[in-house]
């Protein structure tokens, strides 16, 4: 499985994205390809901020799902969205592309980090899990505007 912090899925990541452009068709979905570069900024910030958290996730999310968020298995498309997560109105391409550039640049960084904090939804990874559930979640949403 490739992962954000290595170097290939690192370059892949950037590459592709580097292709999306503001009128990029989507295959599938509702997300503009703005309100999907925001989308995509969330997970990036929960891991590079990598702050201590109190829940204890969801038992059934935890024991179901975990492990699809960092194997190999592509994930199906028009997977529900978390609502925090669904972007609302419309978003500004530009300044959320860079957003997301940024944020892959900065995750890609935290390599040589040693303490991961949990998930606050899916609970321990380990640094490998992070960076593959990382390079996923990117690579599916890619995939959703054909790259």
């Amino acid at each position: 499985m490739k992962s954000l912090l290595n170097e290939d899925g690192y370059k892949d990541i950037k590459s592709r994205l580097n292709n999306l452009k503001e009128d990029t068709d989507r295959q599938w979905g509702k997300m503009s390809v703005a309100q999907m570069c925001w989308h995509c900024q969330y997970p990036l910030k929960l891991a590079v901020e990598n702050r201590p958290n109190t829940s204890k996730g969801n038992w059934f999310v935890k024991t179901f799902f975990k492990k699809s968020l960092y194997n190999d298995k592509p994930w199906r498309k028009g997977l529900p969205t978390a609502p925090q997560l669904k972007a609302k109105e419309e978003k500004n391409f530009d300044e959320e592309y860079r957003l997301l550039h940024q944020l892959i640049d900065d995750f890609h960084a935290t390599k040589s980090r040693d303490r991961w904090y949990p998930h606050p939804a899916f609970g321990e990874f380990t640094k490998d899990q992070w960076g593959q559930l990382e390079y996923k979640h990117l690579d599916h949403h890619l995939k959703q505007f054909g790259l």
